[in-house]
């Protein structure tokens, strides 16, 4: 009999025990998830609601321009601009909006908008003699010619797999398009508006960017950190260099006259400076997570670089070797690509937008 009432009293405090732990487990979960919702609530937010970018005492933000939203989740992607008109691709919707500037109020700039299917990225303008476009289509495999003015298409020139970056360069006459997952370049007859070779490269392509002394275009390679030199008149690589820090180069700008470029690094949030002459990297620097382009305002001599984290660096050049950040000022989850205007020295920033309008912040320096 006692041991009985023994086991039963034993019985009772590991049931009770037993009981503890689940409703501690039970709570700690609920409490976890709590946790996990509202920060899915913020996330939420933050991607639907832009908001006004972090103050800075080297940029003044001047405001929104809006564009006209293409679905539920907005993507944009390369800013091309021409005098005052600024081209902008969208990833996700395949359009293509051109704006028209307002250079005292950029908030009431005029857009139009240009339909398409496929994801679009980069866009080369013809404009002194031609009058005619080009913009890539990676899911489509195309590069598609158009009238800048009235964004009418005019052909589609069938290309490699995930073309993406695309430059025309006047002393080959030629239209260069990055094939990134075929590991080639494309390059179009601007006049004929065909395809008049390819060139295979020893990596996965992501910018190309021209250097105006010496004509040859320097291609990063993302997949193996380095840079490339190609020759188009011989249709070559003709040389190759590792970029170390640098990890998945992404954006990139040359300053031809300072024999300098400019790589920002997806990888490892770096900016890596590299002699075009000694071809090695001379510095790096630190900057906001995700950096995906770059660009010169050459008579500042700043450098502006954006990421997927939301932040736009700002960086001074004090001479061709010393470099400093003098801000990163938060932006927008998912604005990550920017251009410069070199008369106004204004700054275009793309945002991404979830459920709200995809809008370009546009900044001006203050010192």
């Amino acid at each position: 009999m006692l041991a009985e009432c023994t086991n039963s009293g034993q019985n009772a405090v590991i049931g009770s025990k037993m009981s503890g732990f689940v409703k501690g487990r039970i709570q700690m979960t609920a409490a976890l998830a709590a946790a996990i919702v509202a920060c899915l609530a913020v996330v939420f937010a933050c991607l639907v609601y832009p908001g006004t970018p972090g103050k800075s005492k080297f940029m003044r933000f001047e405001g929104y321009i809006e564009l006209p939203k293409g679905g539920l989740l907005n993507v944009l992607d390369y800013l091309t601009l021409n005098g005052s008109t600024l081209f902008v691709t969208s990833e996700s919707s395949g359009a293509l909006f051109k704006v028209d500037l307002d250079p005292a109020q950029p908030s009431v700039s005029s857009v139009s908008v240009m339909r398409g299917s496929g994801a679009t990225h980069g866009v080369a303008l013809l404009m002194e003699h031609h009058n005619v476009a080009f913009i890539t289509r990676s899911e489509e495999n195309t590069v598609d010619v158009f009238d800048p003015n009235s964004l009418r298409q005019l052909g589609r020139i069938p290309v490699a797999e995930d073309a993406d970056a695309i430059l025309y360069v006047p002393s080959a006459k030629l239209v260069y398009v990055a094939n990134g997952d075929a590991n080639l370049a494309t390059l179009i007859d601007p006049e004929k508006r065909v395809t008049v070779g390819t060139i295979q490269l020893p990596g996965k392509p992501e910018f190309p960017a021209l250097d105006s002394r010496t004509g040859l275009l320097y291609q990063n390679l993302e997949d193996i950190n380095s840079l490339a030199a190609i020759d188009l008149g011989k249709r070559l690589v003709v040389g190759q260099w590792p970029l170390a820090p640098c990890k998945g180069p992404s954006g990139m700008a040359i300053d031809s006259g300072q024999r300098r470029l400019f790589a920002v690094c997806s990888g490892n949030a770096t900016l890596i400076v590299f002699d075009l002459d000694t071809h090695r990297v001379i510095t790096s620097l630190k900057i906001g997570g995700g950096p995906d382009s770059v660009a010169l305002d050459l008579p500042s001599h700043r450098i502006y670089a954006a990421g997927k984290a939301g932040k736009l660096t700002v960086i001074q050049q004090d001479g061709p070797d010393s470099y400093r950040v003098l801000d990163e000022i938060r932006t927008h989850y998912g604005a990550h690509t920017l251009a410069v205007d070199p008369i106004s020295h204004k700054v275009f920033v793309a945002y991404a937008s979830l459920l709200a309008h995809p809008r370009i912040a546009v900044f001006s320096p203050t010192l």
